[in-house]
Order: C-alpha cells, then sequence, then structure tokens
C-alpha cells in the first residue's frame, strides 16, 4: 500500500499548496477592493465557520459514495475559483466571500471524506504514519505557501493567483482517482446510523476516541486562545517588531515539520491517548516558554508547541479513524473536526478580551488549562470496558479487529 501513502500525501502538499496560498490572499485581495481591514478578515471567517457543520456534513459523508464525493468537491471548487475571473471592482467582492465559503465547506467534507478513505486504502498499522506524514506535508508547504501566493498576487493580481489555484484541485481530484481502495461506497442501508446524534454519541461513548479528540480541542482552542497574548509579549514584553512574529511562525512549523514525522512511531508504541496527552503537555510548556523574557526562549518555546499541536491532532484523528465503525466513519469525523476547531471561534475573541491584562497571565491560564486536560486523560477509568464492549472497533494494530469489519 506504500502507492497510496504517497498519493495521500501528494494530496496534502497539494491540498495545503492551494488552501494556504489562496486564504491569505483572498483577504489581501478584499482589503485592495474595500480598503477596509474589518472587511478583509471576514473571509477568514467565511473559511471557518462551515467548521460548526460539521457534523450534519459529514453525515453526508456516510451516505454516498466516499471517493466520488471528494473528487466532486474538488472540481466544484476549481470551479468556484474561476469564478473570480469576474471580480473587477468592489461590487465584485462578494464573490471572494463566496469562494471563501466553498473553501470552507469543501475543507470539511474532504477531511471527512478523507478520514472515511484511509481506513480503505492502508492497513491499519500505517494510519498513524501516514497521519504524521501528511501533518508534516500541510505544515511544509504552509511555510512556504502564503509568501508565494502573495508574491504572486503583487507581481500579476488575484486573477492569475486564481486560475493556478483551479489548477490544484483538479490535480487533487485526479490523485483520489488513483488510489486503490478496498471499499469505496457508503454502508449497506440497513447498516447506516440513524442520525446526526449517533455520530455523537460514538465520539462521546468510547474513551478511546473521546478523549484524544478532546485533547486535541483544548490544545486548539488555547492556541487561539493565546494569539493576542503572543502578540503582546513579542511588542510589549520583549521590545521587538510585530515582524518578530514571522520569525516564531517559522520556527512553530519546523517543528510541526519534524513533529508529523515521528508522530506515527510513537501513536503505534504508546496509544493515542498517551500521545495526545504528551503533545498537550507540550504545548503547556511551550505556553510557559513563551512567558520567558529572552527572546531565544520565546523561539525555542515556539519549535515545542509546532510539535505538541500536531501530535495532538494526529492522535484524535487516528483514534477516530482506528476506533469508528466503517459505516459511520464521515459523521464521527464531522463530529470530531467540529469539536477539535469549533472551540477556537470562540478562544480568539476571549483571549483578545483577556490580554487587557496582559500576554503572559493569559499564558500561563492557556499552560494551567492543557495541564489538567493532559492529567484528565491519563487517569485510568475504575472500570474497564468488557470484551466486546465499545473499544472492539479498534482496528489500528491489526490484532483487535471486529469480524464484522473485515
Amino acid at each position: 500500500m506504500r502507492r497510496n501513502a504517497v498519493l495521500f500525501v501528494a494530496v496534502s502538499l497539494l491540498s495545503g499548496l492551494g488552501g494556504s496560498a489562496m486564504a491569505l490572499v483572498c483577504g489581501i485581495w478584499i482589503l485592495d477592493l474595500t480598503g477596509s481591514t474589518g472587511l478583509a478578515a471576514l473571509a477568514g471567517l467565511c473559511v471557518y465557520a462551515p467548521t460548526l457543520t460539521g457534523p450534519w456534513l459529514g453525515g453526508l459523508v456516510d451516505r454516498v459514495p466516499r471517493r466520488p464525493l471528494v473528487i466532486g468537491v474538488n472540481l466544484a471548487l476549481a470551479a468556484a475559483l474561476l469564478s473570480l475571473l469576474a471580480v473587477r471592482g468592489p461590487g465584485e467582492a462578494w464573490l471572494i466571500y463566496a469562494v471563501s465559503l466553498a473553501y470552507g465547506i469543501g475543507y470539511v467534507l474532504v477531511d471527512a471524506g478523507e478520514t472515511a478513505l484511509l481506513p480503505a486504502a492502508l492497513p491499519p498499522a500505517r494510519l498513524a504514519d501516514v497521519n504524521g506524514w501528511r501533518s508534516s506535508a500541510q505544515e511544509g508547504v504552509k511555510l512556504v505557501a502564503p509568501l508565494a501566493g502573495a508574491g504572486l498576487y503583487a507581481w500579476r493580481g488575484g486573477h492569475v493567483v486564481a486560475v493556478l489555484a483551479a489548477v490544484v484541485p483538479v490535480l487533487v481530484a485526479a490523485l483520489y482517482g488513483a488510489l486503490r481502495l478496498t471499499r469505496t461506497g457508503p454502508a449497506p442501508p440497513a447498516a447506516r446510523p440513524a442520525g446526526v446524534r449517533d455520530g455523537l454519541t460514538a465520539l462521546l461513548t468510547r474513551r478511546a476516541v473521546r478523549v484524544p479528540v478532546a485533547l486535541a480541542a483544548v490544545s486548539i482552542a488555547m492556541s487561539g486562545f493565546t494569539t493576542a497574548a503572543l502578540y503582546d509579549v513579542v511588542v510589549t514584553g520583549l521590545g521587538l517588531p510585530s515582524t518578530f512574529l514571522g520569525v516564531l511562525a517559522g520556527a512553530q512549523g519546523g517543528g510541526s515539520l519534524l513533529a508529523g514525522l515521528v508522530v506515527g512511531r510513537l501513536v503505534r508504541r504508546r496509544g493515542e491517548i498517551a500521545v495526545g496527552a504528551a503533545g498537550t503537555v507540550l504545548f503547556a510548556a511551550g505556553c510557559l516558554g513563551r512567558c520567558l523574557p529572552w527572546w531565544p526562549g520565546t523561539v525555542a518555546a515556539s519549535v515545542v508547541i509546532g510539535v505538541g499541536l500536531p501530535w495532538t491532532l494526529v492522535a484524535a484523528v487516528t483514534a477516530v479513524q482506528t476506533y469508528t465503525p466503517q459505516a459511520m466513519l464521515g459523521r464521527v469525523a464531522g463530529t470530531a473536526n467540529t469539536a477539535m476547531f469549533g472551540p477556537i471561534t470562540l478562544a480568539i475573541p476571549l483571549g483578545s478580551a483577556a490580554v487587557a491584562a496582559g500576554g503572559r497571565p493569559a499564558l500561563v491560564l492557556a499552560a494551567v488549562a492543557c495541564l489538567a486536560a493532559a492529567l484528565a486523560a491519563v487517569v485510568r477509568p475504575r472500570r474497564q470496558p468488557a470484551a466486546g464492549g465499545p473499544d472492539r472497533w479498534r482496528i489500528s494494530s491489526g490484532r483487535e479487529r471486529s469480524r464484522s469489519f473485515r
């Protein structure tokens, strides 16, 4: 299945390239058209808002053939991007918002669909490795794609960026078509869950899934909560120019790239909960490190955070894939996506308000929240699930696979 692994990593590279470039360019384009930073920021909201609909969009993934769905979504995104050729002035700025919203919906559908496709394309024991490689690919692209997109926009304008970005989802669709899958369609009607509530129940009732997803949710939310705090620490605490944030972003991206290369082996050896807890502790340590009145320490702390965040995310995604029945993967993945990324929409404004007390108190508060979550995760429940209980769906090792999903 090495071929499939390479194809999935290539998909992550291409998707990250196009998505990261357009996410920045859309905001810049609206700013140039309207002169309003507030209107430019709304483009980002359009991308993230569909995350809240994850349980419902994930349910769609369980009801239609998954590979045709992700191919169709990518081709639809290509068509949407080409519609930006009609943008000539402020009167057409709404098209940029519409494309940003389409991107957000597409992200949710493709993320749930790809999460459901991976177990049909790879041996169970390879899921964590490939998820880690995909994370490294995405983080590596983020180091160059926004700069390349902004540079191309400044040189040739938004229309050229839109056309080149439209090529990316077409290539991604071709890569999805080249996958060799053991199972591509939805579950038989009798086996399908009745509604969104079943996906939520599957997520919450299995500790093996619930705990890693909760750890990722806390860590990601705290990353949003500390955004304003980091600005305050750099500009006010350290007395450095705001451009130093670019250095910290690069350091964090480098840590994330390295983290993805080793997380798969750690998940196989220690399990999803242990790796998720370790990532949360590393994120907490990074928050405390950013409190140091020494800029090299802040850079080192950013590298530590860059390692911790991907560990929590990869552990959560792998847990969803390995402990969820095939028939429910779409909606459980969508629900998990909402649980992990939805809280950040509230955490960012809360962090902006909390920074009134200074950046370092907010960072300490985030570290305490993460450490408390990690401690709660590693405390074993008094009663272990009986044989044949909720965790009987674990397939990551290949040794505990349920007969009904062979």
